[in-house]
């Protein structure tokens, strides 16, 4: 967290307030947040420079600088905004782009597991995750066929496959259940079992789940908040996540939150049958973020239309 959904929503409310501006100089309150090259360079190399787009690969926001390109990974609480000088410094602010009107470009991460690559000219200092990146599930060369490929002999779960980003880019725990609750399989079947059938069903529910959210604008039920400060509208159209306890939205099973692939996982134990020979780890469940009140599905589970 933040997921593609989110990512994306960053990316497009901040496109109208950076896109054109230039850079200032850089303020860097926090320097392990710098990871290529040194936070000195970094700030050097940023300043006069224009943003010319701002784009996304899976989880990673790119900043187009005429040749250079500044990566950044929000990781799990990293939060990227524009805002006026005026505002409020928050206690985990760590870096600041200073905009030519007056704006400014802010980073605030409160687990500091996020921050900035600027490559070089010729790609020095590519994150490894970014280089070893799998398909865009919203792209078009994402068919059913490459998703097969990708899971072919694949033992593991297919939970995990979903996370693994050098499979799909972008998914992560929220949508890896929604898109298996929509498909109705199992998070712990093992990704090579799935059936042609079953493989672009889930193929069409990953799809579908995630053009839902980015609609939507995210997830929020902690840190996450877009390039504006606003939070997300897709929590309560969510089907399994943060739901354990509350009644399945098909059929009325309460929904049961396991671990697998060592993650806190929801599924509903009638829609997604568990695999024969299959041990679950029972997770704790905790209270959503608006409590586990009963509630009625927000959207049918399995369109997301």
């Amino acid at each position: 967290m933040p997921e593609l959904p989110e990512v994306e929503t960053v990316r497009r409310t901040l496109c109208p307030r950076v896109v054109g501006r230039r850079i200032r100089r850089v303020e860097i309150l926090t320097p392990r947040q710098i990871y290529h090259p040194d936070p000195a360079t970094f700030a050097a190399d940023l300043e006069g420079a224009v943003f010319d787009d701002i784009e996304r690969r899976g989880k990673y926001l790119l900043f187009r600088l005429g040749p250079r390109i500044l990566v950044a990974h929000l990781r799990m609480s990293g939060h990227l905004y524009v805002c006026g000088p005026e505002a409020p410094r928050p206690r985990h602010l760590h870096v600041v782009f200073h905009l030519d009107d007056g704006g400014e470009l802010r980073y605030a991460d409160q687990r500091k597991f996020g921050g900035f690559h600027l490559l070089g000219r010729g790609g020095e200092g590519m994150p490894p995750g970014l280089a070893n990146l799998g398909p865009e599930p919203l792209s078009p060369e994402f068919t059913p066929q490459v998703l097969a490929e990708r899971l072919a002999g694949r033992h593991t779960s297919i939970k995990a496959a979903l996370l693994n980003q050098a499979l799909v880019a972008g998914l992560g725990n929220i949508y890896a259940d929604e898109a298996l609750f929509c498909a109705r399989i199992h998070p712990a079947r093992e990704a090579g079992s799935l059936t042609p059938a079953e493989v672009e069903r889930l193929h069409g529910c990953i799809r579908r789940v995630l053009l839902r959210a980015v609609e939507r604008r995210g997830t929020t039920f902690s840190l996450y908040r877009d390039g504006e400060g606003n939070e997300g509208d897709m929590y309560d159209e969510l089907q399994v996540f943060d739901r354990a306890g509350e009644p399945c939205p098909v059929c009325g099973t309460p929904i049961r939150k396991v671990a697998v692939a060592q993650r806190g996982t929801h599924f509903c134990p009638r829609c997604q049958p568990v695999p024969e020979g299959v041990a679950l780890s029972p997770r704790r469940a905790r209270p959503g973020r608006r409590g586990n009140s009963v509630r009625v599905a927000a959207e049918p589970p399995g369109t997301y239309e």
